[in-house]
């Protein structure tokens, strides 16, 4: 090759790559993701900058993430080794979260744990068919946290187990709980009559919650998940931290700095960075799809599970739930609690379940963090 020959080939190196089918196709993939948050208001928050990032990574020649002939790693990299690769992205999303939560409903009603508890039973179900379907054993426990609802959960869970399929995991569990709106409802009504989301829950007077129990709750929960599960403490304690910023009175511009600034640009890295771990290697495989089916799998038994434990409760009441409430569990908060309120309503103009509903949807969001430390917890011991 001349010289000549050399330097036009650098030149175009990117028109060169062009060619090939499955670069178009990522394009596709990437700008399908920027579509869905800003057309369809789907997650537009992680969704646009995962769309984007996928675009950025698939450019034949590129040099946002490590250049085809080696040398110093891009940008995309670079906050790939610093964010992802030790989960510090994630841990500082649940420091956010946790600024955000409101305990107090779960306080009040400690039972709604229950119901949170239910609804993860996709985490078990995803799993066992992972399994079925020739994942290895830390592979399918990976997959199986998408049931959790929970994408942070989901990253740090996969950094550790399941690495090479962080890309496809992260995207399909952020997706799916984009699409809670139009995952749910329909599911939901397969499994219930219109009796029973027409059951009453009036609205409670809330008594109110003393501060002292509101910033102990933290702490012992803290203590308890990290005494039962210690691998969970960077994600329990994380979540708590956030929540004790705001509990505490006096470091309130913390808490909002937690809420705005820490949430908005730690979700604008952790977007674009997971969109450029999507490269066409990553995500044009038989495994992506047999991923896709078990996040459907995986959020459609969380939500069978939670409302068919509320039906299961119901026969022991006198004083029904609507077992709508038990959708809620998951920890797509604060969606899923509005959706299912929603279908309430639509039900009866009169039937407000939104306090029920959001108590049992923050007690997922701990259920969630709490499940994923204890499957972090039972992967090594069970290998």
């Amino acid at each position: 090759m001349t010289p000549w020959e050399s330097i036009a080939r650098e030149l175009f190196s990117g028109v060169l790559g062009m060619g090939a089918p499955r670069v178009w196709f990522m394009f596709l993939i990437g700008g399908l993701l920027i579509w869905l948050g800003v057309k369809k208001d789907y997650e537009p928050l992680l969704l646009f900058p995962m769309g984007v990032g996928c675009i950025l990574a698939n450019i034949p020649g590129h040099f946002a993430v490590i250049p085809a002939g080696g040398g110093e790693p891009g940008f995309l990299s670079v906050l790939y080794n610093a964010g992802i690769a030790n989960e510090l992205f994630p841990v500082l999303i649940f420091i956010a979260v946790g600024a955000m939560c409101e305990f107090d409903p779960l306080i009040r009603a400690p039972y709604v744990m229950l119901f949170a508890a239910a609804a993860h039973f996709g985490i078990f179900a995803a799993a066992l068919l992972a399994a079925a379907f020739g994942f290895s054993f830390n592979e399918a426990a990976a997959i199986g946290i998408i049931g959790a609802a929970d994408g942070p959960t989901t990253i740090f869970v996969a950094q550790k187990f399941a690495r090479d399929l962080l890309a496809p995991l992260t995207v399909t569990a952020f997706c799916y709980m984009s699409l809670v709106p139009i995952i749910q409802p329909p599911i939901v009504k397969l499994l219930t009559t219109k009796a029973e989301r027409r059951i009453r829950m009036p609205f409670r007077a809330e008594r109110p919650v003393s501060w002292t129990a509101r910033f102990l709750f933290p702490l012992m929960v803290v203590l308890v998940a990290g005494i039962l599960a210690p691998i969970s403490v960077p994600l329990i304690g994380a979540l708590m931290f956030g929540n004790l910023l705001k509990v505490s009175g006096v470091t309130d511009s913390l808490s909002n700095a937690a809420q705005n600034e820490l949430a908005n640009l730690v979700t604008l890295l952790l977007g674009i960075t997971v969109g450029a771990t999507m490269t066409a290697d990553n995500i044009l495989t038989l495994d992506v799809l047999k991923i896709l089916l078990l996040g459907a799998a995986a959020f459609v038994f969380d939500t069978v599970g939670g409302v068919l434990f509320a039906k299961v409760v119901n026969l022991f009441l006198k004083k029904k739930v609507n077992p709508l409430i038990g959708a809620c569990g998951i920890s797509a908060f604060p969606m899923s609690g509005r959706v299912i309120a929603r279908m309430a309503l639509k039900e009866d103009s009169s039937n407000y379940i939104i306090q029920h509903a959001m108590g049992v949807n923050v007690a997922g969001q701990v259920a969630s963090v709490v499940a994923g430390g204890l499957v972090m917890a039972l992967i090594p011991v069970l290998m």
